[in-house]
């Protein structure tokens, strides 16, 4: 059964794009801790980042490191924080999110409501920085 990831990339689910390549994609978290919050998934469906293929993984890390540079300039911050958790969606993913604390990724806390609408000019304003 396709995880939500897989029907984004299949464009069955809409989805507020940051940058995307033949084999990686990045989008908004819906349910970001900070603005600018995003997510780098591979297009192929994998559930555990570990049982990706070595360069496939190294390639994502680096499609990652370009993104959260586009992430930074839109949201200035101390860092871009990364964490890997992988229970929420059985499907590999690495959260970005625009720290200047350590509790800016404390994932206990509550997530943000923010509109289509803004999350539609956060992915703009990121994807032009």
């Amino acid at each position: 059964m396709a995880t939500i990831f897989s029907k984004i990339v299949a464009g069955e689910i809409p989805a507020h794009k940051i940058a995307e390549n033949d084999d990686f994609l990045a989008f908004l978290d819906i349910m970001p801790l900070k603005e600018g919050h995003t997510l780098v998934i591979p297009k192929k469906e994998t559930d555990y980042i570990f049982d990706i293929e070595d360069q496939s993984l190294a390639d994502m890390m680096v499609f990652a490191k370009q993104v959260s540079k586009k992430v930074k300039a839109a949201f200035p911050c101390e860092r871009i924080g990364v964490s890997v958790i992988g229970l929420e969606v059985p499907h590999a993913h690495i959260h970005l999110i625009p720290i200047d604390t350590m509790d800016d990724m404390n994932f206990s806390k509550p997530k943000l409501e923010i509109s289509s609408e803004r999350l539609a000019e956060i992915a703009e304003k990121i994807r032009t920085a």
